[in-house]
């Protein structure tokens, strides 16, 4: 991970997910892990960027208004991290996140969220189009069972998989929350 100032960006980390219609998630250190990312960052007095989903989507648990569009315990912003809103899956489309990144003079970025696969994704994978040095903290973040389109079910921990090689193999780097951690701190 670049050690040069890097920005926390944690992406969708909403109680919604937590409740049907959303299916199992594999990842039961997500919190804990996202957690400690968060207080490593507000030690350090790096600057930290929520993302979050405000679905336009009519019965969507992630529209305004509704319980499961607030963050989840503990993931809150505090006083002056901005919250950058999101209605689609990247968090670049639609917002001012890539121009609130170069007024912070262009740093590199340090991912985490839900879902890996969906809006985790799109976001690394538009950033990194956009010239973006990433770095994903693959432990930081969980996704879901999904429907196989030839019946049955493909677990959220092949999904996880899958998504973290791709993301690896062209987009960013791939680190653990010990990692990263450990590169903000020199410990």
């Amino acid at each position: 991970m670049p050690s040069d100032s890097p920005v926390l960006i944690p992406i969708d980390m909403q109680r919604a997910f937590d409740a049907p219609p959303w299916p199992r998630r594999w990842n039961a250190d997500l919190d804990r892990n996202g957690r400690q990312l968060l207080a490593a960052w507000r030690r350090a007095g790096l600057p930290i960027i929520h993302v979050r989903h405000d679905s336009v989507e009519p019965g969507s648990t992630l529209r305004p208004g509704l319980a499961g569009h607030a963050f989840r315990d503990g993931f809150a912003p505090l006083d002056g991290e901005p919250v950058v809103a999101k209605s689609v899956n990247s968090a670049f489309i639609g917002t001012d996140l890539d121009l609130r990144l170069r007024r912070l003079g262009a740093p590199p970025l340090v991912v985490f969220g839900i879902a890996t696969d969906m809006c985790v994704s799109t976001t690394v994978r538009t950033g990194a189009n956009l010239g973006w040095a990433i770095t994903l903290v693959a432990d930081a973040c969980d996704c879901f069972d999904l429907p196989d389109i030839a019946g049955g079910v493909i677990r959220a921990e092949q999904v996880q998989a899958v998504h973290r090689a791709t993301l690896a193999y062209e987009f960013c780097r791939v680190v653990s929350t010990r990692e990263a951690v450990s590169a903000l701190t020199g410990a």
